[in-house]
This record gives C-alpha cells, structure tokens and sequence, in this order.
C-alpha cells in the first residue's frame, strides 16, 4: 500500500524506507554515501532507517525527527499536506525544490479532493 509523507515524498518508493523494510545493510551504507554527497551532509548507514513519516513511533530518517513540515502536519492532524488549508506554505517550498515529484504527489491529491480545479 503507498504511503505519503506530509510533504508529498512517497514514503514506499523512499530508498531509505525500502532499505530499512528488507533489513538491508548494503543499501544503506549505498544510500548513506550517495546522500552524504548529493546533500553535502554526513549521513551514516544508521541514520538511513525509516518507516515512513507518517509512523508513530517506528524508526525513521534522523532529518524527520526535526522536520518542520512534519511536526505541522502532526500538529494540524492531518493526513498529508494536500489537506492543509495553508497550502502550499513556505516549509514546503525548500522540498519542493529538492524534490519536485513530491509537489506533483500532492497536486494530484488537491485535485483528487477537489480543492483545486
């Protein structure tokens, strides 16, 4: 079943979250190199270990721990951002950047909702 994050990411397409569901240590330390350079961020296999953001107490990535985006849907009780009435505010701006297919994801989901034409 796919999940979505509150900032539009799909959670089960997530290499971080795909790794962590087969228990691969070889795709982490992979993923961990790879976004250490791609971010300019230390990032170690242990830290790559994730149920999805949306989890409530399961392991996740140590960035959505601090995640503002995801601090305020929890806060806002919401199923993901999409259902905001503050969308697209300026938290989501900064993923969207590094992440344009997240924007798409919850375009898609407005649209299916009908808050958008």
């Amino acid at each position: 079943m796919e999940q979505i994050s509150f900032c539009g990411t799909v959670c089960t397409e997530c290499p971080a979250f795909l790794a962590t569901q087969k228990d691969a240590d070889d795709e982490r330390r992979e993923i961990a190199e790879l976004w250490s350079k791609q971010y300019n961020a230390e990032i170690k296999p242990e830290d790559v270990n994730c149920d999805g953001c949306l989890s409530k107490g399961g392991r996740l990535f140590f960035h959505c721990n601090v995640c503002e985006v995801r601090l305020c849907g929890q806060e806002k009780g919401l199923k993901n951002c999409a259902y905001c009435d503050e969308y697209a505010c300026a938290k989501l701006m900064p993923i969207f950047e590094l992440a344009p297919q997240a924007k798409a994801t919850l375009y898609k989901i407005r649209k299916k909702i009908n808050v958008i034409d």
